[in-house]
């Protein structure tokens, strides 16, 4: 099948798939991506992100992605490991305020194929005439050492018991008298009134002072008797 558009308008960029009808579903093509004029703005870069340790520790796969920021219409992302094209990436799409466009394509691919120490390049065109902008990544082996996925947890570990003892040596040098002694307010003052509200402060030592004087005569006495 052939797809003919005549006069193009650049609102027409976009990716067309063929289908071919199988019983009760669809077969879909890879997609052929159209470009109308320039995508690429001032404000325009691409982004590679790898894989991180701990999602392939928990997954088993290595997922990557490719962001294309700041476009003004659909450009072409497409990917390859080692030169071998892939075609099972995913592709999302998010529109600015200011009216521009930013595409991210997904690709997920196994654990075993990343740490391959095979080149991974994610390839952008904004037109189908001008040069195409190309990021690339590889594993690093050294980032997969056994031990690395138990470094963060000794290090919080060992940071935690450097903190108890630190506080334990600051308890025993200088112990805090806070909560031992009776904290001594200030003299009473007279009551104060404003509005109906009656303001006043209470003294708990002369209070207790008081009633210690108090106690000394009748202990006295009942010695006497």
């Amino acid at each position: 099948m052939t797809l003919e558009i005549y006069n193009v308008q650049q609102k027409e960029s976009g990716d067309y798939y063929c289908a071919v009808k199988s019983s009760s579903y669809l077969i879909f093509g890879n997609g052929s991506t159209l470009i109308v004029g320039d995508s690429y703005t001032t404000s325009s870069w691409v982004l590679l992100l790898a894989p991180s340790l701990p999602g392939l520790i928990s997954t088993g796969m290595a997922d990557l992605a490719c962001i294309v920021h700041g476009v003004s219409n659909p450009v072409q992302i497409s990917w390859n490991i080692s030169g071998d094209r892939q075609d099972q990436a995913l592709m999302r799409s998010q529109k600015a305020k200011d009216g521009s466009l930013m595409f991210i394509s997904h690709l997920s691919i196994p654990k075993d194929t990343w740490t391959s120490a095979k080149i991974l390049t994610c390839e952008v065109k904004f037109n189908s005439s001008g040069n195409s902008v190309k990021k690339s990544a590889r594993y690093i082996e050294r980032f997969d050492n056994g031990c690395f996925q138990y470094a963060v947890p000794l290090a919080v570990g060992g940071n935690l018991v450097l903190l108890m003892v630190s506080l334990s040596l600051g308890w025993i040098c200088c112990p805090s008298t806070q909560g031992f002694q009776a904290r001594r307010s200030a003299p009473p003052t007279l009551e104060e009134h404003q509005d109906g509200i009656v303001y006043c402060q209470l003294d708990f030592d002369s209070r207790q002072h008081g009633r210690s004087m108090m106690e000394r005569p009748a202990r006295g006495k009942s010695e006497k008797s």
